[in-house]
């Protein structure tokens, strides 16, 4: 649940909707090599708009709760924002390298990915994509398409009520996950889950040198996570 004052309502809203519906999680699928055996397949590799780092906070929490906890950590947030990415940008142009070394035919999709403008699908077969990526196969010239997703990054603190149950942890999380644009199943599918605990003390506003650490460990191992599956 995003930090932003301006998301409460909608985040309230996305909680009442989850209690009247339930969507089954797709599960990992193992990066294959012999997806890409074909000497003609060609795999783009794309990613989503970068989020900014800011403080995220979850769990069983009603909209005044987020607005409390939202004050209690606004001091971390505002150090949240002044944190970069590093070279998280160039994790696609690492994957394409990776591919290569493979000796597949990657390249490198420039823009941003933007998946809310796929239309949505109603997967009736085994790993199924629940957004229709098959125009991007003549849009870009791929056989399938490898798209690392970055879904959050900052601080996460998790909440009962308007009491925290945890100390803040730095957060990476995404998914990468390649789909075969002609059937439109996933091929790979790794969800991606980076909490780290500061070494020591957290609370030393404003700067917070412990949380800091932790956050760009926690790019590293993230980036880490998505590679290492395509590197192997």
């Amino acid at each position: 649940m995003s930090f932003r004052s301006s998301a409460l309502l909608a985040a309230a809203a996305a909680l009442f909707l989850a209690g009247c519906a339930t969507n089954k999680a797709q599960s990992p699928v193992s990066f294959s090599p012999a997806a890409l055996k074909s000497s003609n397949q060609r795999v783009g590799v794309a990613m989503t708009a970068l989020p900014k780092a800011e403080v995220h906070v979850n769990g069983n929490i009603c909209l005044l709760c987020i607005i409390t906890a939202n004050a209690a950590n606004s001091t971390l947030n505002k150090h949240a924002a002044t944190l970069t990415l590093e070279d998280f940008p160039s994790l696609k142009d690492k994957a394409v390298a990776a591919l290569r070394q493979k000796g597949v035919n990657a390249i490198v999709i420039e823009e941003p990915l933007d998946i809310k403008s796929l239309q949505d699908t109603s997967p009736g077969t085994r790993n199924a994509a629940t957004k229709d990526f098959a125009p991007l196969k003549q849009k870009y010239g791929v056989d399938s398409l490898l798209v690392l997703e970055v879904h959050s990054v900052g601080f996460v603190r998790n909440y009962s009520g308007y009491i925290a149950t945890n100390d803040p942890k730095a957060l990476v999380r995404g998914t990468g996950y390649m789909v075969n644009l002609t059937t439109n199943t996933y091929e790979w599918y790794l969800p991606v889950y980076v909490a780290k605990s500061a070494e020591g003390k957290w609370d030393e506003p404003t700067a917070f040198p412990g949380l800091t650490n932790a956050y760009y460990q926690a790019l590293e191992i993230g980036k880490d996570n998505f590679l290492r599956p395509l590197a192997n």
